[in-house]
């Protein structure tokens, strides 16, 4: 493996791409739900690891590209509209222009704020993007984006000797994108497979003289085996020939991992985590043979800009002083009007237990969407139809780390604690549907967890949360009453396919008491991301929906805290969910150190031992 610093032979030079991915707008080192320092974010850091991996090429008289892999303009609040300083380019495009990045791809979360946006942004990059499975159908999107790129760099102390190298560059993004943002581009644009688009364009791109072939490649790593469509297809991909290395991206995983067995492929690749916690590292040797540049060698790393300790986590590098300038205004205009006063909670609304009890982030968000929807329905000639609201977590820990959980204190509320329960731009929806569709809503989410047995004498509990699945596809549904039995058999996998015929995991599903009919109809207020597919919750397609004024829920939470919003019904019932009694069995549930002050909102006897993880987290030891 080529590593930092290796002497080279005479007669091979040394290229290095350093990559960024899934920065989501976390440009400084600095937490804005929380509005304090954090040492575990920020490009501002990967910055520092930037100049220093560009030192070390230039001592070896190498040649640095820096790219980006995507979900850089949309995340943090320092990225909305509401925070923007206006006039000023995107402050990821700062950064970028700061940074002097060769060449940024396009993630799926580029969409969301819809495609005039993203053109505008387009325009003011300082480098060239790429997206090679995107296909525009209305001539009136305007996206200077290119299908694939060639960049010719001398190679230092080549000069005239040989000829320059020329690095194809692709990009690809999950197809799915089309169906998360199906609002702002159903009919306007396409995008085709991720595999078919590779395939296509490394043959391109050698065709058209390409000595070396990268790939941005904004996928997970998925399956090996090829199917029609997929979202994460770092693994078939890798395999393709032509390709010399690649870029992941989309599940914020660390590849090569920090512990445990590093992944195999034919070729190298880095996945930089997520928030500019990790800058990618990939050496390539280039010899000089047949007439053109050969990759000999290569190798990859990842650079962290913080690590753990006792005491949490400790910074590697510091923060880049200049970019810290440049997105100065950004920075201070975001913390303004995140500090402007909303109203008055009277507890602590966070996620620690979200997926063990009773979330009250949750339950307001749930009755601000019921509160903003209520009035349009009861207008309607479907007044007779009961309002639910499904809402499912944003922030719960995960691969982004400890410190990632909703903690709002009690009393006097900020904008940035509504940014802090909802942190996702989506619109507000109504959708409605039968109690039998109802039911298997809950069955897909209830697959969250993992099918516990008890315990085995001297080995540890299992696990209660499924790690191939994700939070926020952990929906609670309000206004309903319902158990989960995490010791049954789940009925639907991540992809909404339906595996089981049994009983499934849904108990005593209640509303108002009664139980649920199949027939039964329902209003559910819910978000734009799970009405458009996220999620893969295949019963939710195509369902009829209420009209209604365009409006964020995060803009609803406001006017709700505001009082602008009558309070809701939904707020006289019980918590909807609850795990079925007397199961028998052991389980761990991972959550935030942040949950120590709260363990006394925990049902007695619900958990019996806590501890530290390694990785920062608390480990909640559940008798359920």
């Amino acid at each position: 493996m080529t590593r930092t610093g290796t002497e080279m032979k005479p007669n091979s030079r040394r290229l290095r791409l350093l990559a960024t991915s899934d920065v989501h707008s976390n440009l400084l080192s600095h937490d804005y739900y929380a509005d304090l320092p954090h040492p575990g974010i920020g490009l501002s850091r990967t910055s520092s690891l930037i100049s220093q991996a560009r030192a070390e090429v230039d001592a070896l008289g190498g040649l640095c590209l820096l790219l980006d892999n995507g979900d850089w303009l949309q995340g943090g609040p320092i990225a909305d509209a509401k925070t923007r300083v206006p006039g000023a380019m995107p402050p990821a495009v700062q950064a970028f222009a700061h940074l002097n990045y060769d060449a940024v791809g396009l993630g799926n979360h580029e969409f969301n704020f819809g495609l005039e946006v993203l053109g505008e942004a387009l325009k003011s990059l300082p480098c060239p993007a790429i997206c090679s499975n995107l296909r525009c159908l209305d001539d009136t999107v305007d996206l200077p984006l290119s299908r694939q790129l060639i960049l010719t760099r001398t190679l230092p102390g080549e000069g005239a000797a040989r000829p320059p190298v020329k690095i194809g560059l692709f990009s690809v993004l999950p197809p799915q994108t089309l169906i998360w943002d199906a609002d702002h581009l159903q009919g306007r644009v396409q995008f085709e497979d991720i595999v078919d688009t590779a395939r296509r364009s490394i043959a391109d791109l050698r065709a058209a003289g390409a000595d070396v072939v990268v790939a941005l490649a904004h996928t997970g790593l998925g399956p090996e085996q090829i199917t029609p469509g997929m979202e994460n297809a770092l693994r078939p991909l890798t395999e393709l020939p032509g390709l010399d290395a690649a870029i992941g991206g989309h599940t914020h995983l660390l590849l090569p991992p920090e512990t445990g067995p590093a992944e195999k492929f034919d070729v190298p690749v880095v996945m930089p985590g997520s928030n500019g916690s990790h800058l990618g590292v990939i050496d390539l040797t280039l010899e000089w043979g047949a007439d053109r540049w050969q990759v000999a060698d290569a190798g990859c790393e990842l650079r962290p800009i913080s690590t753990r300790s006792a005491d949490g986590l400790v910074p590697t590098v510091p923060e880049a002083p200049a970019l810290v300038r440049i997105l100065a205004p950004a920075h201070a205009r975001t913390r303004a009007v995140l500090a402007q006063s909303v109203g008055y909670v009277d507890k602590p609304h966070h996620s620690y237990f979200t997926f063990i009890g009773e979330d009250r982030a949750l339950a307001l968000t749930a009755a601000a969407q019921a509160a903003a929807v209520r009035p349009t329905l009861n207008a309607s000639d479907l007044a007779n139809y009961p309002l639910l609201s499904a809402v499912a977590p944003a922030k719960f820990g995960g691969r982004a780390g400890p410190r990632n959980y909703t903690d709002v204190p009690g009393g006097l509320l900020s904008r940035r604690h509504v940014a802090d329960i909802c942190v996702f731009p989506n619109e507000l929806r109504c959708v409605l549907l039968d109690g039998a569709r109802l039911r298997d809503w809950l069955e897909m989410s209830a697959g969250f967890f993992n099918r516990l047995a008890p315990t085995k004498t001297g080995s540890p509990p299992m696990r209660l949360e499924n790690k191939d699945r994700a939070g926020h596809n952990f929906d609670v549904i309000f206004g309903l009453e319902y158990e989960i039995d995490p010791t049954a058999a789940a009925l639907f996998d991540a992809e909404g396919r339906r595996i089981g015929d049994g009983e499934g995991r849904i108990r005593n599903l209640r509303w108002q008491g009664a139980p649920v009919k199949r027939d039964q109809m329902f209003a559910v207020a819910l978000n734009s991301y799970r009405t458009t597919g996220g999620g893969n919750f295949q019963m939710l397609d195509n369902l009829p929906r209420l009209p209604l004024p365009p409006q964020m829920v995060r803009d609803a939470v406001t006017a709700y805290i505001e009082s602008d919003l009558a309070p809701d019904p939904l707020t006289a019932q019980p918590y909807p969910w609850r795990f079925c009694k007397h199961l028998g069995v052991d389980a761990c549930a991972l959550t935030g150190p942040g949950a120590r002050p709260f363990l006394t909102e925990l049902p007695a006897g619900l958990a019996h031992r806590v501890e530290v993880t390694e990785d920062g987290f608390l480990a909640l030891y559940l008798s359920l």
